[in-house]
């Protein structure tokens, strides 16, 4: 009986260690160790702990504390620092010095103080990812920013941009790169929503968990979205077939099959929940615009790929 009982809890502890492997500490394909050592230039705010527990979740705390620094408002969710954003400079930082202090000079923008730095002619898009709190200009101790922009453009993930200054701009939109007689700020790349793009706020899921959405990069009002969306699934060929259509909860009560969106907020918190018996796999969710109000504006876009595991 006793040979029995020492079995069956070395069974309990093998199972437990086989579970805690296969659930992600972090849900994003970019990650660091879940600690930063962080500072602003301005008014001299600092942050250096760890910001992820070892079940993968956030020190509540500590997030606030990192969204401060970057002069944005936690909890509130158009001006919250992206929980992406933060795990990728994290997984900066420790590829050049896990200790080495970053220094953040530009992080949450509203969009009435993006339009202020446009008018005042300085380099600031008018889609800018600073306004949705994916984006930050940052350097770190000890590493030249040009160094950052080299790397982060050979990841293939992610925006970088250099202006052979101290410090260097990353994002966690689109992959692209940029220096100062590149970055086509002020060429209309991005009017009439040209650039417009969705986001999901993971990179890993379960099966039957939340997932949650939001529009990015748009520079014009009003904007139609239908209210059909569709999950794509990635096939062994790499081709990407229709799995199911769903339609989303919206942050703003939508109205009809085309409802209209006025601003930034009325474009975030679309919710969904993914199917509990979803293969594992990668996904990706496409939406559609109707009603379209400018000729070059995409008609649907898909966000980046996702990737579901089962627990």
């Amino acid at each position: 009986m006793k040979t029995k009982t020492i079995t069956c809890l070395l069974c309990l502890i093998l199972f437990a260690a086989t579970a805690a492997a296969e659930t992600p500490t972090c849900r994003y394909f970019h990650c660091g160790d879940g600690a930063l050592n962080l500072a602003t230039n301005k008014g001299g705010m600092k942050f250096r702990g760890r910001f992820r527990n070892p079940d993968g979740t956030y020190d509540e705390a500590a997030m606030r504390k990192i969204n401060r620094l970057f002069l944005a408002r936690y909890g509130e969710p158009i001006a919250t620092i992206s929980p992406r954003l933060i795990e990728f400079i994290d997984f900066i930082q420790d590829h050049f010095n896990p200790k080495a202090r970053v220094t953040i000079t530009s992080g949450y923008r509203s969009p009435s103080y993006n339009k202020g730095l446009r008018k005042k002619g300085r380099l600031a898009a008018k889609a800018s990812l600073h306004q949705y709190g994916m984006a930050a200009d940052m350097w770190i101790a000890g590493v030249p920013s040009e160094k950052i922009w080299h790397f982060v453009r050979e990841l293939n993930f992610g925006g970088v941009g250099y202006y052979h200054g101290r410090s260097a701009h990353v994002d966690v939109g689109p992959a692209r790169f940029w220096d100062e007689t590149s970055s086509k700020v002020g060429t209309g790349i991005s009017d009439d929503n040209k650039l417009i793009g969705i986001v999901t706020d993971r990179d890993i899921y379960k099966p039957g968990e939340p997932i949650t959405m939001r529009f990015i990069r748009m520079t014009a009002f009003p904007i139609g979205v239908d209210t059909s969306f569709v999950l794509e699934g990635q096939g062994k060929k790499e081709e990407w077939k229709e799995e199911e259509k769903f339609t989303p909860a919206f942050a703003k009560a939508a109205e009809g099959k085309c409802p209209a969106f006025g601003n930034i907020g009325e474009m975030l918190g679309i919710s969904w929940r993914l199917p509990d018996k979803l293969a594992a796999g990668r996904y990706r969710i496409r939406a559609s615009f109707c009603e379209k109000e400018y000729k070059d504006m995409p008609e649907a876009v898909t966000t980046p790929e996702f990737e579901v595991r089962k627990p």
